[in-house]
């Protein structure tokens, strides 16, 4: 990953034209009912990860976002790092993220039915950053409307067992794709055949 501002630069330029078709072609919802959204994991120097809490709800997440039509998803990251946890470009470092998109579906009580167009589910990019930066800079209440209102360490496989049931397989997925860059080893209930 990019370690100076100008690479930072490049690299942003690069994803851009990546993800050139997902600006200029899909709306905030794409043709097949997903919304483009970025999930976020931040791990401290224990490889612990940072897990909120939803405000006034016992339902705790990673944090993560909507992608909005001018962004790519780079940018939707840091604008959802400091808008849910308070946290700047200048207190993380790009680990890596998932190489595809992630998708899960809402269950069907959970899907809005009279809004168009329908959004069945989330498609989203998942970054690991490591804090470098001190944890006091993470301020649940930045935003304008805060979305947590706690926040813990937990173990980095934790949160695919503590994570409400229709996520489960995205945290999986991306917990297991990332875990190599944080030199984790996939536990054995997590393992996958050869």
């Amino acid at each position: 990953m990019p370690g100076s501002r100008l690479a930072l630069k490049a690299h942003i330029v690069e994803q851009s034209l990546t993800y050139s078709n997902l600006r200029m072609d899909a709306q905030v919802i794409d043709s097949d009912g997903f919304r483009p959204n970025v999930g976020i994991i931040v791990a401290n120097k224990e490889s612990q990860v940072l897990w909120a809490r939803r405000i006034r709800q016992n339902a705790w997440q990673f944090p993560q976002g909507g992608i909005r039509r001018d962004e790519i998803p780079e940018q939707a990251m840091y604008r959802e790092l400091n808008e849910e946890i308070g946290l700047l470009p200048e207190h993380v470092q790009i680990m890596g993220y998932t190489r595809g998109w992630l998708r899960y579906r809402l269950p069907r009580r959970m899907v809005r039915r009279h809004c168009s167009p329908l959004c069945i589910g989330q498609k989203q990019k998942w970054y690991l950053l490591r804090l470098v930066g001190g944890e006091s800079a993470v301020c649940l209440d930045r935003g304008e409307k805060p979305e947590f209102d706690q926040w813990c360490w937990l173990d980095y496989w934790r949160p695919i067992q503590d994570v409400v049931f229709f996520k489960q397989q995205v945290y999986r997925h991306a917990l297991e794709e990332l875990a190599p860059l944080l030199s984790l080893e996939l536990p054995q209930r997590t393992a996958r055949k050869r």
